[in-house]
């Protein structure tokens, strides 16, 4: 019974995955030459989600400023889930919907991409981040799930939103977490070339 269970887990992850491969590839490339616009014209990514989201939104903050799979020059990024003592600090003093606007506001600049993961598009504090973005001139690029919920009525013609088809959170972070991976391999494409094969015996990074 279990091991039927988890062999269906996978097999239904990987529906998934197939179904969006065709669906989503126009989106994940429209929002892989946003960021690379951005950061090869001095601007940065800022990335948030919440929960499982925020880790997905450091991971790809650490790959940006360390490497995805190649060697490369650090590309600017920082994550507004990951400093602790900001986002209890602005909790305590305002509150917690202002989490990411507020540094959103005192970081964000004209040029600059705030990338957003949201499995429902209705976190308070992802809205509110969206619109400090608005106000910063600033690029949004969705990560959503679902129906893509309120972000959908929040975000400009000039944004990207990657909506993934599915209602369970934990098959559309899985796609998230690839669209991610597709996002940093596609900006390494474009800055390196295509890589050389990949040799069993190479070490890659985790």
């Amino acid at each position: 019974m279990l091991l039927q269970r988890i062999q269906q887990q996978f097999i239904d992850s990987a529906d998934l995955k197939y179904q969006c491969a065709q669906l989503l590839a126009p989106q994940v490339e429209a929002a892989t030459q946003a960021v690379l616009a951005s950061v090869t014209g001095g601007g940065k990514v800022m990335t948030c989600g919440n929960g499982a989201s925020a880790a997905a939104a450091q991971h790809f903050a650490a790959s940006f400023i360390g490497r995805y799979e190649r060697e490369r020059p650090e590309l600017a990024a920082m994550c507004l889930s990951a400093d602790a003592a900001v986002l209890t600090g602005i909790t305590t003093d305002f509150d917690a919907r202002l989490v990411f606007s507020r540094q959103v506001r005192a970081l964000g600049q004209a040029g600059d991409v705030l990338l957003v993961l949201s499995t429902s598009g209705n976190s308070a504090n992802v809205l509110a981040a969206v619109e400090a973005a608005h106000e910063r001139e600033m690029t949004v690029v969705a990560l959503t799930g679902a129906r893509g919920g309120r972000l959908v009525q929040v975000l400009r013609d000039t944004d990207v939103q990657v909506c993934v088809p599915h209602d369970v959170p934990a098959r559309v972070l899985e796609i998230h977490h690839l669209v991610l991976h597709c996002i940093c391999d596609g900006v390494d494409a474009q800055l390196l070339g295509l890589p050389e094969t990949i040799h069993p015996e190479q070490e890659i990074a985790p």
